[in-house]
């Protein structure tokens, strides 16, 4: 028997079962061992956490032993390559501190036109759709718009020339030959970054602020086989968390109709004719509870796996090198013992909050991670979000019916396996 300072936590006997659904098999064993259980999964062994203190371990207070590495990395390594998602250890931090500039607040306010452009595409369609009487497929609608304004955000310029190449990001369906497609497709960013640089063009698109970017140590510029391996990875990541979780988003609005008009009523009330810059955003406070909500209920990034590297320990539990850690913040975020109503949508809930968890030191939502290796593109994300939120809730009243629970899908992202068919109906406004 292991001794006092090597006890291991509970667990099934039986491995899982990759016919089973996994998001499934994790919560019936949270309920019937606790918040931190050993199990077998794919033939390794993994402790799966569901408490903010060891989650706030693992990801924030020792995050250096955790290596992002476990199944679902690999398959993305597997069709990406070794770009920011799936690179460990130095190379993580160098690629970090060379796409960060792509990112920071100046340069996401300066795409809110790129944001907005195939948003009032889409409201058009949608508006027309209203005034025939037709659905629309939300689901396909919201996926097809948000690639391209990931494809514009990146390619700027260029994106009409690349943009046919990319078209079938936007198909659900994740394989082998998608793994080949999207090696295909990093080969096209990398022969764009060549000819820009043959002609010495210095775009301002994200793509453009990654080739000026250099190595803090080296002085080097990022190579064009990793900007095309880090060009794809955004492409992927960019699209897929957006589109999920606007989906979701318009199926909370549509089954919850209260929301929906206190929403509309703050966009109406501080958001003027103008495109709204990122002070008018910040001040949109209930759509930002209603952000929240939705991250919560239905986390894109449903799944995120560790391995650590050293022996540690959780708690009272002893973790051998080696060993998985599995966290799953769509259980974190409905843990029963951590949220009131845990299952309901009630946006109301954050606004009390400064942030997105209630304390520092109880990590209860990481839907986009949390410390060191939280996802480089979240305020990107939230402000698609917001523009989208501003130029098509105000204009457009979606109906769902038959409102049933929607059936999910825990692949790489969170999906509905359904999509979404719904009625739009134009506002009548007295602006």
């Amino acid at each position: 028997m292991a001794n006092e300072a090597q006890r291991i936590p509970p667990g099934p006997a039986e491995s899982y079962r990759t016919t089973e659904d996994l998001l499934g098999w994790l919560q019936r064993n949270f309920e019937r061992y606790g918040d931190i259980y050993r199990c077998s999964i794919h033939g390794e062994s993994v402790y799966v956490i569901n408490s903010p203190e060891y989650v706030e371990h693992v990801l924030l207070r020792n995050w250096r032993n955790y290596l992002r590495k476990g199944q679902t990395v690999k398959r993305i390594e597997l069709s990406l390559g070794r770009g920011l998602i799936s690179s460990n250890g130095e190379d993580w931090v160098r690629q970090r501190r060379m796409i960060q500039p792509a990112f920071r607040r100046e340069a996401i306010g300066a795409l809110i036109p790129i944001f907005a452009a195939p948003t009032l595409e889409l409201r058009h369609k949608w508006l027309t759709a209203a005034a025939h009487g037709d659905t629309v497929d939300v689901t396909r609608d919201v996926s097809v718009t948000v690639l391209k304004i990931t494809l514009q955000a990146i390619f700027g310029e260029d994106y009409r020339d690349v943009a046919p190449s990319f078209d079938l990001i936007a198909e659900e369906s994740r394989n082998m030959e998608f793994a080949q497609t999207c090696a295909a497709l990093g080969k096209i960013i990398e022969g764009l970054a060549a000819r820009r640089r043959t002609a010495g063009k210095e775009a301002k698109d994200i793509l453009g602020l990654m080739m000026r970017s250099h190595d803090r140590d080296t002085g080097q510029p990022m190579s064009d086989p990793q900007l095309g391996r880090e060009g794809m990875t955004l492409v992927i990541a960019g699209h897929e968390t957006t589109a999920s979780l606007l989906n979701w988003l318009w199926y909370l609005l549509a089954a919850h109709p209260e929301v929906e008009r206190r929403l509309v009523a703050e966009i109406d009330s501080v958001v003027g004719s103008e495109l709204p810059d990122l002070e008018v955003l910040g001040r949109l406070s209930y759509m930002q509870q209603v952000i929240e909500e939705a991250l919560r209920s239905y986390p894109p990034l449903w799944l995120m796996t560790r391995k650590a590297m050293a022996p540690d320990k959780l708690g009272e539990y002893w973790v051998p090198a080696g060993t998985a850690i599995y966290i799953s913040p769509y259980l974190l975020q409905r843990h029963p013992g951590l949220w009131l109503d845990s299952d309901a949508f009630r946006p109301e809930r954050f606004e009390t909050q400064s942030g997105p968890w209630t304390d520092s030191a109880q990590l209860t939502m990481c839907p986009f991670g949390v410390g060191p290796r939280n996802c480089i593109g979240e305020f990107f994300a939230r402000v698609e979000i917001q523009i989208h939120l501003t130029l098509l809730a105000r204009e457009l009243h979606l109906t769902y019916e038959p409102l049933v629970a929607p059936e999910i899908v825990a692949g790489v992202n969170l999906l509905s396996r359904h999509h979404f068919l719904m009625r739009p109906q134009a506002r009548v406004s007295d602006r």
